[in-house]
């Protein structure tokens, strides 16, 4: 479950996502039906699921697409040794689909442009302040706030939480419209990432993030992310790429382009460090 899960989590400290040193993990959430905490513990090779709150049966029901029941991976053909080495090492590997786009929405518009210590402190801070207390969860754990909280949300709350005029204004955009994008996970593949695109702010990498994670999208590349080109072209060709480069490189293993991001970044690789890390800018304070 930890590489399966894995994409769902926004930092060490995401306060809708807590994972035990047994390996239970809980997730907490918006539903259609209202927020919702999801308890998963293994066992014996199965999974056992306990649900809290107005949308606990909504997520119930979407244990098995979550942990990748309705990942096809047929048809993947390994056109490197490295990724078929991988696929080896890792024959169970899924791609997981909540089945939502909203909280998966903002927590991909706060990634946008800033370094992960940034987004993952503005989500916090969004999280704790403007959410609601995970129904069932241990202490500490909030749902992410609802398109109504966000809308209720005041400018300065938001240069508060560290979050910038463009991405705050996207964010705003999205909650106005929340339920119309909803159609995304049913309409699915490039027509749904486009359907996304409708809001102004939400371009190719925010669209990819959600839908990689909304409804498991093995297509979905997140091109204009800083890290992945590099790390594609270190790990096959063995040199910088940027991002026509690794389409291109990718581009024999479509419809399966993300799923090979997927094995490089479960394996732990990245690219290598020339210089020093990019420096994290403080909104707050601005």
């Amino acid at each position: 479950m930890p590489d399966l899960l894995g994409p769902l989590r926004r930092g060490f400290a995401d306060p809708a996502f807590r994972r035990e040193p047994t390996g239970a993990t809980w997730l907490a959430a918006n539903t259609p039906a209202g927020p919702g905490t999801l308890l998963l513990r293994g066992s014996a090779g199965e999974v056992v699921a306990v649900a809290w709150g107005d949308g606990a049966e909504l997520l119930l029901d979407g244990v098995p697409r979550l942990l990748g029941a309705d990942d096809d991976s047929s048809g993947f053909r390994a056109h490197h040794p490295l990724v078929a080495d991988l696929r080896r090492r890792r024959p169970n590997l899924r791609l997981p689909s909540t089945g939502r786009v909203w909280d998966l929405l903002v927590a991909s518009v706060l990634e946008q442009k800033v370094t992960g210590t940034e987004a993952h402190r503005s989500w916090r801070e969004l999280c704790r302040r403007f959410g609601t207390p995970a129904p069932g969860a241990p202490a500490g754990m909030f749902v992410p706030p609802s398109p109504d909280a966000v809308l209720a949300i005041q400018d300065w709350e938001w240069h508060r939480a560290g979050v910038d005029l463009s991405r705050r204004k996207t964010i705003v955009l999205a909650a106005q419209v929340a339920h119309q994008l909803e159609k995304a996970v049913t309409v699915r593949g490039r027509p749904g990432r486009d359907l996304l695109r409708k809001v102004p702010g939400i371009g190719f990498w925010t669209a990819a993030e959600i839908a990689q994670r909304a409804w498991g999208d093995a297509d979905a590349v997140s091109v204009g992310d800083f890290h992945i080109p590099s790390v594609v072209g270190y790990a096959l060709l063995g040199r910088k790429l940027d991002d026509a480069g690794m389409l291109e490189v990718l581009a024999p293993y479509a419809p399966h382009r993300q799923r090979v991001v997927r094995y490089l970044e479960a394996s732990g690789i990245k690219r290598p460090r020339f210089g020093p890390r990019y420096s994290p800018r403080d909104y707050r304070e601005l």
